[in-house]
């Protein structure tokens, strides 16, 4: 995208010098080189097959369990790591399970809403679930600021804690 967006620039205001709007990239490489190493690690999470046993942990539960499980492993995972990645991951177990005849086709339904909440509510207050906390961060505005990832999280905890106990609660009496 970025490598485009210099493109378009170039074609369109006659700019030839890269150093004429490079600028405006040079910020966002720190946050770039931060998401890069966050998918490389994942990747080798992936292929080394890390979360087959939380998956199978999950689905050794039955009924509202099994969702609430789900919920509460995403969410955790979610927090510490890309919660794009956790939801991929975990919804080709809930596929592969549910090709395989482990549930019908309704429970494959909120299985899948629960990944989605799983993901995201829990994490959307931290900074691992935020870009536009991570972005923050990872610019020449956090020492201004005088931000640090803890600080971050402590800011972000109390409503960590609110929101992923309201979805368990809605996991729980409306699923």
């Amino acid at each position: 995208i970025g490598i485009s967006l210099i493109i378009l620039l170039s074609t369109f205001t006659g700019a030839t010098k890269e150093h004429d709007f490079a600028e405006a990239f040079s910020n966002a490489m720190p946050f770039v080189t931060l998401i890069i190493v966050f998918f490389a690690i994942l990747a080798v999470v992936h292929d080394q097959n890390l979360v087959k046993p939380l998956a199978a942990w999950v689905f050794s539960f039955e009924g509202k369990v099994q969702l609430l499980a789900l919920y509460f492993v995403n969410g955790m995972l979610s927090l510490v790591s890309d919660s794009v990645f956790i939801a991929s991951v975990f919804m080709k177990e809930v596929s592969t399970a549910y090709e395989m005849g482990h549930f019908s086709f309704e429970w494959y339904e909120k299985l899948a809403i629960i990944v989605n909440m799983g993901t995201n509510v829990p994490a959307v207050a931290t900074p691992n679930g935020q870009a536009a906390f991570l972005f923050l961060l990872t610019s020449s505005l956090a020492p201004v600021l005088n931000l640090s990832y803890m600080k971050m999280v402590k800011l972000a905890l109390p409503y960590t804690i609110v929101m992923t106990t309201t979805g368990a609660v809605c996991v729980y009496f409306f699923l």
